[in-house]
């Protein structure tokens, strides 16, 4: 058996929070505009307050310029794509985030593909999907969890992934088949599993790299998880806990934690394992597309 590892995303985010802090600075200092974020949030939804809250926060710590819009959730859907179109023009903002979900009488799709694709921080734009699709690396922005999650497998497993088995469980366009295309483009043989899957514990252990990224809470167990695998876990799901009180809750990944350690080499933990990442990208790609603007290269982490 391996030994065990718990990826600790804060510690690893909080690197990647320190070299944002540090190359803004840099660029700062050598006449660029400081990195501005605009956060856009359509109503009141308690969750999304609690994220937009922290991103703005975080892009504070890290010496961004940092907007938040707050429109009413009755907002007509033009008013948001002309609120969209404004940052875009804006040379001043250089990551614009729309929080999702938005309210039901607008079309989320027209929205987000309103942003710039140079603005897009999120990397959720067609442009950005297709770069990624296609291997461009580069020039891409690469959505912020799958983006976090692949520096967490690069330093349980090192950067070179060629050749290893890697299952995706989960098809989503936010995390399943961007995670997919990362893998690829790390010389991976990539798998993505789902709700129609034939036989998934057995596919689950054929992986190096198991990702579970479902939101079911601790659907993957622990026997579904190859001797020596790397397993992040993306899930991130709230369910009752009578031991700690009377309607008391815990958050759980998709993955049954405490039996998939012991099979594992290298497991994230919920919470503290991903999360953490995700808005430590943010800052990542807000950065890049601040550098970019101001003609310096592209900074990688």
């Amino acid at each position: 058996m391996a030994e065990q590892k718990i990826i600790d995303g804060k510690a690893v985010g909080e690197d990647v929070v320190a070299r944002v802090k540090e190359l803004t600075a840099e660029l700062v200092a050598a006449g660029g505009a400081k990195p501005g974020l605009a956060v856009v949030i359509v109503g009141e939804d308690p969750a999304s307050q609690v994220y937009v809250a922290s991103k703005s926060k975080k892009a504070k710590e890290c010496g961004f310029h940092s907007v938040q819009h707050t429109l009413a959730a009755d907002t007509p859907e033009d008013d948001v794509v002309a609120l969209v179109e404004r940052l875009n023009a804006d040379p001043a903002i250089h990551g614009i985030l729309v929080q999702l979900p938005l309210p039901g009488h607008i079309d989320s799709a027209r929205v987000v593909q309103s942003v710039s694709p140079k603005k897009d921080v999120d990397g959720f734009h067609f442009i950005n999907v297709g770069k990624l699709g296609t291997g461009e690396l580069e020039t891409a922005f690469v959505p912020c969890t799958p983006a976090g999650s692949m520096l967490l497998i690069e330093r349980a497993r090192g950067k070179d992934l060629s050749g290893l088995n890697a299952v995706v469980v989960g098809r989503s366009n936010i995390v399943g088949k961007p995670m997919a295309n990362l893998l690829l483009a790390a010389n991976c043989t990539v798998t993505i599993a789902h709700s129609r899957t034939r036989d998934l514990p057995a596919l689950a252990r054929t992986a190096d790299i198991l990702v579970a990224a479902v939101g079911r809470p601790e659907m993957v167990k622990g026997d579904w998880v190859k001797p020596g695998a790397t397993v992040i876990d993306v899930g991130i799901n709230r369910i009752d806990a009578p031991e700690k009180g009377e309607g008391k809750t815990r958050l759980v990944g998709d993955v049954e934690f405490a039996e998939a350690h012991k099979n594992a080499s290298a497991i994230t933990p919920v919470p503290g394992g991903v999360g953490p990442m995700t808005i430590a990208m943010l800052m990542a790609n807000t950065l890049i597309s601040a550098s970019l603007a101001a003609g310096r290269p592209r900074p990688s982490f």
